[in-house]
């Protein structure tokens, strides 16, 4: 339909919206008269009776009466229970950091783990949200219905992106039991249609056994202008990158902050404490002066890296002796996956190894700026006297990532979209890596290295996806200090490792629920054994995404299957056989020589999968993953209004224009000298915005923060009065890289004031936050016309509403594949 036709629509429902107030009044009280009230007496209710366990006396006259206190008090912890503090980095392999011999510096862990012990062989579930459940409950990912992250849910109990009543979490027991809860930084554990303003809660932190949080809820977050939740609600960041901000230092003075209130008001309260970075997920962001520190370390490239890092953990006492290299590209052509191919470094010419080595030198600065800030909380807990009894736990979880393609990116939302990073265009870039200006993330060379010296990186059931560092440190309850511990171990041995350091036990029935048993086991037992000791847990499955492996007794099968390959014939998959006890590294298959072993080790990861509901296995392509059916609570429609005066709408449940031909058309009072965002999504590295400026309408389509932008502008300036302003998209047809293009007109009322070509981007803005607004620009700003947040004044906005094609050109892939990689 016309433009014209939804500007007299909107007219007239500005009339209707105006008298909205007594329609809901008058509904509320129809309704209330209407509902019956119907008395079930089959329903099973028992009548209310004091607590079995009150001894006090109930008299008429409370005179009469006597008190029992006892039921109403709330459990205290156990006398002497330690705090716990749990820093969990994302996509750090094991070769990344000082205490293991890597490069980049950590004066923070490097002190933790000279006063405590580091961990050689503790293992995760190879991506972010499945680890993250089982830290949380201590059982398998399958069993937390985390089969992969939460965006990529399916229908079955073990992929359901939501952790189930049978697993509660150590979070939940721990604040039953008179600790005090928070948790700082990413969650990614709240499925995607729940991260909006107006969902459900039931997934969220403080349903799942936070007293407070504060951080993000999806996988990623530009660190210079995150995507922020207080508590229950989404909140603004408190100040901008000119004035200091960074995320990990806002983590960090939120994190103290909460520690000195608890302290204040309960300080006989233990507590619990989670704070997850967004370090080292990309976008890699950190100060110039932190990256500045790193100059030059890497110009050796990624190959000299692991044979110099390897010796390095070999001298430490982190690898045994005669620990080999693995190949960096060891799947054979036809089963690989091509986005996970590695560059031999002397293939690369000079430019791209300079742009390459100082993507590094960023990832290593935003390592180690964020241990700064984790150092800050350290040292508040050494000067009120905590540090010796808080159980500090810091690790990873999951191998580097190798997500930034062959050739890294500049900004990581090109790939994503489909549409090639040029070498020229990077090379514009090579002095503003990590800064503001770009979402940069560097290549899979990079991810293989700080994975040394296993075979690939994150997503993958070899090492390099599983492996990650773990540092421990309680001074009060460890007698060993600079240990290294060679026992096995999984993240699900994380929460009866607190509930033993504690003195508590997962309970068997919670809030009336049974639950299942923990899958993990207490790591105590290594605190003061011997480094070389035996390890209590006799097994391990992993699976991620059609990959893979099991561990059992010191030996190790994996399958030769990489993710979103598409293969299928799981049945027809090579398995491989390691004895890791001896090879750490996982690089001398012996399947042939030792056939029994490896048959044996393959039914015990068929047993491990019936009984952790890991079936169906799922290597499908992003694009046949995504489109699978979600239910919603929210029907699919072509019309979407939205207000001011509310938050910003994350982009997983705005209005999607993304391949369709779209319109937006906003009811605006205009009084003089009126300006700023009308409406706005995305940011700098795409998004759009409709905006006021120097008196006149404004629209820029931001394609993927390529300059110059896509501007259109009336030529004469608004006068005082009501309007409604708008734009309208006719998509044509696709570009080059599957990119819409089309027609884009520019409204004052009825009159079309600009006019041109314009293209579309394929996929989604971003998953870092900066979602719909109206009236301002959260976050980044969309165009370098203006400055966040621009927000709107000299008039009114009362509505806008943005309408779209029923049908979209979609290709959906690309955008499963941004998530995945979270």
């Amino acid at each position: 339909m016309s433009f014209l036709f939804y500007l007299n629509d909107i007219v007239k429902r500005c009339f209707i919206f105006s008298n909205v107030t007594h329609v809901a009044a008058t509904l509320v009280a129809i309704t209330l008269v209407s509902l019956p009230v119907v008395a079930d007496e089959s329903a099973g209710f028992v009548d209310p009776a004091p607590p079995p366990d009150f001894q006090g006396k109930i008299a008429v006259d409370i005179r009469d009466s006597e008190p029992d206190w006892g039921p109403y008090i709330p459990k205290a912890a156990p006398e002497g229970a330690p705090n716990v503090l749990f820093i969990l980095y994302d996509d750090t392999g094991l070769a990344a950091w000082s205490p293991y011999g890597g490069r980049i510096q950590m004066p923070t862990l490097n002190r933790l783990a000279e006063n405590g012990l580091t961990y050689s062989q503790w293992h995760n579930t190879a991506l972010c949200s499945p680890t993250r459940s089982t830290i949380l409950t201590g059982r398998n990912h399958h069993l937390n219905g985390m089969s992969a992250i939460t965006e990529g849910a399916q229908g079955y109990p073990g992929w359901s992106g939501r952790i189930p009543d049978e697993c509660a979490t150590v979070a939940q027991v721990l604040q039953a039991n008179g600790f005090s809860t928070f948790w700082l930084g990413k969650n990614h554990n709240v499925a995607e249609q729940d991260v909006a303003p107006g969902a459900g809660r039931l997934e969220w932190p403080l349903q799942k056994g936070f007293d407070r949080f504060y951080g993000f809820l999806g996988g990623e977050t530009n660190q210079w202008f995150p995507d922020l939740v207080e508590d229950n609600h989404f909140i603004e960041q408190p100040y901008g990158p000119e004035e200091g901000y960074h995320l990990s230092k806002d983590l960090a003075d939120q994190a103290i902050r909460m520690l000195r209130n608890q302290r204040a008001s309960n300080p006989s309260r233990p507590w619990f404490m989670w704070l997850c970075p967004g370090a080292n997920h990309a976008p890699h962001h950190a100060p110039d002066d932190y990256i500045a520190k790193y100059k030059g370390k890497f110009d050796d490239g990624y190959e000299s890296y692991r044979e110099w890092v390897l010796e390095r953990m070999i001298s430490k006492g982190i690898m045994p002796e005669g620990t080999e290299l693995t190949p960096l590209n060891p799947f054979p052509e036809e089963l690989a996956n091509k986005a996970d191919y590695v560059r031999p470094w002397n293939e690369l010419n000079a430019d791209e190894r300079k742009l390459f080595s100082r993507m590094a030198e960023v990832f290593a600065a935003f390592s180690e700026y964020t241990d700064a800030q984790v150092g800050r909380v350290i040292d508040y807990l050494e000067e009120t006297g905590q540090l010796d009894n808080t159980l500090i736990i810091y690790a990873a979880d999951n191998g580097t990532s190798g997500e930034g393609s062959p050739s890294g990116s500049v900004n990581e939302n090109k790939f994503f979209n489909d549409y090639p990073d040029s070498l020229e265009e990077n090379m514009k870039y090579l002095d503003s890596l990590g800064s503001q200006e770009t979402y940069n993330h560097m290549p899979t060379g990079w991810a293989a290295a700080f994975s040394t010296p296993f075979k690939m990186f994150k997503r993958y059931s070899h090492s390099g996806g599983t492996c990650s560092p773990l540092v421990i440190h309680w001074p009060k309850g460890i007698k060993a200090r600079g240990e290294i511990r060679h026992q096995y171990a999984h993240s699900v041995d994380i929460t009866p490792t607190i509930m033993e350091a504690v003195g508590l036990e997962m309970p068997s029935v919670y809030r009336g629920v049974q639950q299942w048993p923990l899958s993990g086991k207490s790591m105590v037992y290594s605190f003061d054994a011997d480094p070389y000791g035996p390890t209590v847990r006799e097994r391990q499955y992993f699976a991620m995404l059609g990959t893979r492996g099991i561990w059992e007794k010191g030996w190790k099968a994996v399958a030769l299957h990489a993710p979103l390959t598409d293969r299928g014939h799981f049945d027809d998959d090579e398995w491989e056989l390691y004895h890791v006890e001896k090879d750490r590294s996982e690089n001398n298959n012996l399947a042939e020589k030792y056939p029994d072993k490896l048959e044996a080790l393959v039914a015990a990861w068929n047993t491990e999968a019936e009984r952790n509901l890991v079936y169906p296995l799922d290597d499908r392509t992003a694009a046949k993953i995504l489109t699978v059916e979600r239910p919603s609570a929210e029907p699919v429609r072509t019309r979407y209004t939205y207000f001011p005066g509310t938050s910003a709408i994350p982009e997983g449940v705005a209005v999607s224009i993304r391949n369709r031909s779209y319109k937006i058309l906003a009811n605006v009072k205009i009084e003089e000298g009126a300006a700023g965002v009308i409406f706005a999504h995305g940011s700098r590295f795409g998004g759009h915005s409709l905006f006021i400026k120097d008196g006149k309408l404004h629209y820029v389509y931001n394609f993927l923060g390529i300059k110059p932008e896509q501007h259109f502008a009336s030529q004469e300036a608004l006068e005082s009065g009501n309007y409604i302003l708008g734009m309208e998209f006719i998509r044509t047809g696709a570009g080059e890289h599957r990119e819409s293009i089309g027609n884009a007109k520019l409204y004052v009322n009825d009159k079309v004031v600009d006019a041109g070509e314009m293209r579309t981007q394929l996929g989604k803005f971003t998953l870092s936050g900066d979602g719909l607004c109206i009236g301002y620009d959260s976050g980044d700003a969309v165009s370098e016309l203006y400055e966040t947040p621009g927000r709107f004044t000299g008039g009114e906005i009362q509505s806008v509403e943005v309408v779209v094609d029923e049908a979209a050109y979609t290709d959906l892939e690309l955008e499963m594949m941004r998530s995945l990689r979270d």
